[in-house]
């Protein structure tokens, strides 16, 4: 049995007091727990305390578990209590779940990001449930003046068996009140649990299929106006002049104004991003007031020169260039084409690969592409913002409230106590929610209105107002011997404003001669995460790559992995390679299994693919036939380690969800410009995949073992796009080196 710590000498992991009604209130530190927490989520009163998160115990026997961080759809508020329940050994029937508010006094990292949450958590929740069933024991051996060694508990209820004496929890939690915390207590063994590991139905599933008001567009409050932003047609262009006349005569108009999202010489947090920080205001009564004076309010723009922004975080400070220019997609593809041809800078460089490929018989070398993305979450960017003198109320979908707490503070001009962040569930938000530019707007709208408003972005204030997923170039080379041998390896990302190359994953580590090389280049088109960042197209062109170069090789795909990863097992190259190796080969050699990999079904195409991100490894096999130019993907087998599964019914639907999203935007999304102009504005001409076109069938299995849990949110997202790519050339015999495939299919 495990034992933990449960206090630091810097701050107290626990706190316990007396909770209304009788009963205890255990708060625990996230942070200083055990590791550090990403993105929690678990509670249930109205009166929180100020601490990080709670474990209440009410004198009915009742728990209600309270997470400081969002919730958007990864399943975490139900899956963190159950951490809580495990521990604490209670009936799961009986725990009770809500989100808690921000509370930057006590949380130091309340985001929803990274595929973190369970990960960073795994030993501070369960410390906490211990901690409580430890607790309670010791009030009843006081109350039963019986040692504490001597009583058992299971399912809420305390139990000592050599008297015959036993107590539901409930009836024992006001009594632990006075018990003094343990300096450490015993964890369960693996094998020992209950709840994790088995499956439990999300906490929030009734009142999301019910229509409950759950999310930030939900929120309704007396006497709030409705709010919409006018900003630029194009990235390069801001506001010159406006004649807003019109439409402030319009019924329900109160006010149309223009305002700086961030101030010209202010320096901006890491998520501050914003294209355009000079926008025009429209408040009214209603959505449908609002949206009509929208068009009738005469803007005037003008080009943009060239702006350096500064930002800043933990101590850190950079710049960030945007130059002046209306960008096309064609020009700024031949941009990349061309800043790639000059090579790039050596983040990585093992044995001698440039004088291996001189001495090399043959060299294969492949160029891939990938576009913006625009993250196009089902419920548009929207806020709540009450802003008086002396305080600030902002409710609403943000996936990084802590961050943008801090810039409302500075925005507005009040002190952090008097802002008051409240975190709704989300409806999406792959990356775009960490930016919350348009939680600012509403505080600024409701300041100057001097009322409670709602700010609504439209699917096409969404969609063209940036923070898009990057568009890519990769370049990929290897050199091979007379004996097909893979003598010299090469790669060398870029990409808008950021490189999406991870220099230390496979196949570094696996070969001899091995270069990588990043670059970039500057844009006024701003960008940010984007599910699996980075890993969503270095994945997927890595892995056809590795394809195309083992049939060069006259080599199974899945035998030259699996010779690669031999070598990083047991003769590995550089010190830094971030995988293990025997895991990643273990997701392949299951996924063949599954798959029955030498064995296709008649007529069916298949392409594998497998890939390490977010602490996790993932393989896949796509099979699928086409339908004239179409594809028809009829299973997708998935093999997944993310090490203890929690809630499996919930890592399946994020493993499905995943794969959905991944083969989605590679067969069809794509966000164009031209003249800086977004030529995708509504779903009528930006293609998301329907449910037509998704897999047939999706097989998932989990790597059973007992490493602690890893990171499911994004890293089944990247491989598939590998994989389906293979699985393409193998039905139509033509390599696609540029998303999205559907184009290249006709």
């Amino acid at each position: 049995m495990t034992k933990v710590i449960t206090t630091q000498d810097r701050r107290s992991f626990l706190k316990v007091s007396a909770a209304a009604g009788g009963g205890i209130l255990i708060g625990f530190n996230w942070l200083l727990g055990c590791t550090p927490s990403a993105e929690q989520v678990k509670s249930m009163p109205e009166e929180w305390y100020n601490i990080n998160g709670f474990l209440k115990i009410g004198d009915n026997g009742l728990v209600t578990i309270m997470s400081p961080n969002p919730e958007i759809g990864q399943n975490v508020k139900t899956s963190m209590p159950m951490l809580v329940a495990e521990e604490l050994d209670v009936d799961w029937k009986d725990v009770m779940v809500e989100q808690a508010p921000l509370n930057t006094d006590i949380f130091t990292r309340q985001l929803a990001g990274g595929s973190q949450s369970i990960r960073q958590s795994w030993e501070s929740l369960r410390t906490t449930g211990a901690t409580a069933r430890q607790m309670l024991i010791l009030a009843a051996a006081k109350t039963w003046d019986v040692p504490p060694e001597e009583i058992t508990t299971e399912n809420g209820k305390l139990v000592h068996s050599g008297s015959g004496k036993e107590a539901g929890y409930g009836e024992m939690a006001s009594a632990a009140v006075d018990i003094p915390v343990p300096d450490n207590v015993p964890l369960k063994e693996k094998k020992e649990f209950k709840i994790i590991g088995t499956s439990r139905k999300n906490v929030d599933g009734h009142k999301i299929v019910t229509g409950q008001p759950l999310y930030g567009i939900d929120t309704y409050e007396e006497g709030m106006l409705v709010a919409m932003i006018i900003h630029p047609p194009a990235f390069g262009m801001s506001l010159k002049s406006i004649d807003a006349s019109e439409a402030k005569n319009m019924a329900g108009i109160k006010d149309v104004f223009t305002f700086e999202t961030f101030g010209s010489d202010e320096k901006r947090g890491s998520f501050d991003i914003s294209a355009f920080p000079h926008l025009i205001a429209v408040v009214g009564e209603s959505t449908w007031q609002v949206m009509q004076a929208k068009k009738a309010v005469k803007a005037e723009w003008e080009k943009t020169g060239d702006q350096t922004v500064p930002f800043h975080r933990s101590g850190r400070e950079w710049s960030v260039n945007f130059p002046a220019g209306l960008e096309s997609t064609e020009m700024y593809m031949q941009k990349m084409k061309d800043r790639d041809a000059q090579g790039g800078e050596t983040v990585r460089e093992d044995g001698n690969p440039r004088e291996n490929f001189d001495k090399a018989t043959k060299i294969l070398e492949r160029t891939y592409t990938a576009p913006h993305l625009a993250h196009n979450c089902m419920e548009p960017m929207n806020f709540f913002a009450h802003v008086t003198s002396d305080k600030a109320i902002l409710k609403g979908p943000i996936q990084t409230p802590e961050f943008l707490e801090e810039t409302a503070s500075d925005r507005l001009g009040l002190p952090l106590e008097k802002i008051d962040i409240q975190m709704t569930r989300m409806g999406g938000g792959f990356g775009r929610r960490l930016y919350g530019n348009f939680l600012i707007e509403a505080a600024i709208i409701s300041k100057k209105v001097n009322a409670p408003i709602k700010l609504i972005y439209t699917r096409e204030d969404d969609m063209t107002a940036g923070t898009y997923r990057p568009a890519y170039l990769a370049t990929y080379r290897a050199g091979l011997d007379a004996d097909n041998n893979i003598t010299a390896f090469q790669v060398r990302m870029g990409g808008m404003s950021e490189s999406p190359l991870f220099a230390n994953r496979f196949p570094a580590g696996a070969l001899d001669h091995y270069l990588a090389e990043n670059w970039s280049i500057d844009t006024n088109i701003t960008h940010g995460a984007f599910r699996a960042p980075r890993s969503n197209f270095s994945a997927g062109v890595e892995q056809a790559f590795l394809d195309e170069l083992a049939e060069e090789a006259g080599k199974d795909p899945i035998d030259l992995r699996l010779e690669l990863f031999e070598k990083a097992k047991n003769q590995p190259v550089g010190e830094n390679n971030d995988y293990d190796a025997e895991r990643y080969a273990g997701v392949i050699k299951l996924v063949r299994e599954m798959s029955n990999w030498d064995t296709p079904p008649e007529n069916v195409h298949r392409g594998m693919a497998a890939y390490y991100c977010h602490n996790s490894y993932v393989a896949n096999v796509v099979d699928l036939v086409m339908d004239g130019n179409k594809p028809v993907i009829e299973k997708v087998y998935c093999a997944v380690d993310c090490g203890i599964v929690v809630n499996p019914d919930a890592a399946t639907n994020m493993i499905e969800g995943g794969t959905i999203d991944g083969i989605g935007h590679a067969l069809y999304s794509e966000l164009t410009f031209i003249d800086g102009v977004p030529q995708q504005k509504n779903f009528d001409k930006y293609k998301l995949i329907r449910h037509s076109e998704a897999p047939k069938s999706i097989e998932v299995q989990f790597v059973k073992n007992d490493i602690d849990p890893t990171g499911l949110g994004e890293p089944p997202y990247p491989p598939v796009i590998g994989a389906l790519a293979n699985a393409l050339y193998k039905a139509t015999g033509k390599r696609i080196y540029d998303q999205p495939f559907i184009k290249h299919l006709s």
